[in-house]
């Protein structure tokens, strides 16, 4: 069994570097195979298609993005902290698991049922954990915000414009200056008091 779960995990592993290189459209079977040193139906064991694997390769990203962001926010004391540590580790951590966040961008892939429920499952995290730090801050008297729901929202709108200029190849941008910016911007406003 510990041998099977070997084999499985070096399939995955090999995947997941072309996936991040070539997309799950140019990718084939034939090519992990050989990369792995492996017969295609050995391949074929463990997963029914290159879908099947990618499928497992989004899976473990998402494990991988919301247990670091669990982790940060673990380390953080205030309702401020918590948003910050957030924010910077879903931006980072988005950068590094490519084959994730392709899921979440890539129109082509919405006709593969995984990828909506990847998408789907991200998008409910998200909003329950900033609506949780923004209630907390609230209740803690830190924030006040007449609808946690909305600027959680929002907040999810930012960063998903935050994704393209942190994503996009060639470009040197400096992601923590814009985020504390950003979050400068949240937690003082613009009106003048």
């Amino acid at each position: 069994m510990q041998k099977d779960d070997e084999k499985k995990q070096r399939i995955l592993k090999i995947a997941k570097s072309f996936f991040s290189h070539f997309g799950l459209k140019k990718t084939t079977m034939h090519e992990i195979a050989h990369k792995a040193r492996m017969a295609k139906s050995t391949l074929y064991y463990y997963f029914k298609n290159k879908e099947e694997i990618f499928s497992e390769v989004i899976r473990k990203e998402s494990l991988i993005l919301k247990e670091q962001i669990t982790e940060q926010l673990g380390k953080a004391n205030t309702p401020q902290e918590k948003l910050r540590a957030y924010i910077h580790t879903r931006m980072d951590r988005l950068n590094n698991l490519s084959n994730y966040y392709s899921t979440l961008t890539d129109e082509y892939l919405e006709h593969y049922s995984f990828v909506n429920k990847a998408r789907t499952d991200f998008n409910i995290f998200e909003q329950n954990t900033i609506s949780k730090i923004l209630s907390d801050g609230c209740d803690s008297g830190v924030f006040k915000i007449p609808k946690v729901a909305s600027t959680s929202r929002s907040i999810i709108i930012v960063l998903k414009g935050l994704e393209i200029p942190l994503l996009m190849r060639g470009e040197n941008v400096d992601m923590d200056k814009i985020i504390d910016d950003m979050l400068l911007l949240l937690f003082k406003g613009i009106v003048t008091r």
